[in-house]
C-alpha cells in the first residue's frame, strides 16, 4: 500500500484559489488510481475527483466541473487539486485516497487514505 499526506489546505476569500498536493510513499503509486474527497461538517465524504494511474482519465463532481483540476506527476510521487473561483460551499476537510484499479465515486472503495487537509472559504 501505499501512504498519502495532503497539504496545501488554509483559509482563501472566496473567487480565491488553492493547490492541493497529495505525496506519496510508496514504489507503486503510480499504479494506483488517486481521487479527492471532502467532508463538510455535519456532512458525508462527498467525491470531488478523481485521475486513472496514468493521468488520462479524469473524473469530476459536477459541482467542481470547470472549477477544480486534478492533474499528477508520478515522477514525483504526488498528485495536485487546483481549485479555482472557490466558494464559501467548497469549506470542507479535504482527504485523498487510493485505489488499486480505477476511480470509483464511493469512498467505501478506498482503503488507503491521508489524514486531511482543512480548506475554509471566507464570503
Amino acid at each position: 500500500q501505499v501512504q498519502l499526506v495532503e497539504s496545501g489546505g488554509g483559509l482563501v476569500h472566496a473567487g480565491g484559489s488553492l493547490r492541493l498536493s497529495c505525496a506519496a510513499s510508496g514504489r507503486t503509486f503510480s499504479s494506483y488510481a488517486i481521487a479527492w474527497f471532502r467532508q463538510a461538517p455535519r456532512k458525508g465524504r462527498e467525491f470531488v475527483a478523481g485521475t486513472t494511474w496514468s493521468g488520462s482519465n479524469t473524473y469530476y463532481a459536477d459541482s467542481v466541473k470547470g472549477r477544480f483540476t486534478i492533474s499528477r506527476d508520478n515522477a514525483k510521487n504526488t498528485v495536485y487539486l487546483q481549485m479555482n473561483s472557490l466558494k464559501p460551499e467548497d469549506t470542507a476537510v479535504y482527504y485523498c485516497a487510493a485505489n488499486e484499479i480505477t476511480v470509483y465515486r464511493d469512498s467505501n472503495e478506498y482503503r488507503c487514505w491521508g489524514q486531511g487537509t482543512q480548506v475554509t472559504v471566507s464570503s
